[in-house]
């Protein structure tokens, strides 16, 4: 983990962590406890009888795995979520909001050339997106 979020990491969550799968790419989600715990409230909520609401506790919930940082900022990802996401030696782990993303390099620099090649195809900006600016 990075210097500038362990401290952060450490108040918020003592450095207790879930990681699980990103149902939608090849990289895993990162949660800090207390944010994890949201997730799961929501799962709960949804419907064991509909198959789509079913998939999504399956694969979230099942990959689902603890992860406490050591007192170096280091994680011990499980063996079977280093290979949903192709983890090798050189990851990305990119900060999104109240989670992180890790990524293998390779699947990482696929993605972002596939989001740009996306943004400059104004067409598929949703109206929320084409009004936003920074």
């Amino acid at each position: 983990m990075p210097t500038r979020y362990r401290e952060w990491l450490m108040d918020e969550c003592h450095g207790q962590m879930v990681c699980t799968i990103d149902i939608n790419h090849r990289c895993l989600l990162l949660y800090p406890l207390a944010e994890w715990e949201e997730i799961e409230r929501k799962l709960k909520r949804l419907s064991s009888m509909n198959p789509a609401e079913r998939r999504l506790q399956r694969l979230l919930l099942g990959y689902a795995d603890d992860c406490e940082m050591d007192k170096n900022g280091r994680l011990l990802i499980p063996p079977p979520l280093r290979q949903h996401a192709s983890l090798e030696k050189k990851i990305m782990l990119v900060g999104q909001l109240n989670k992180f993303e890790l990524w293998s390099d390779e699947q990482w620099q696929q993605q972002i050339a596939a989001d740009i090649a996306l943004e400059e195809d104004v067409d598929m900006l949703t109206d929320n997106l084409k009004d936003f600016s920074l």
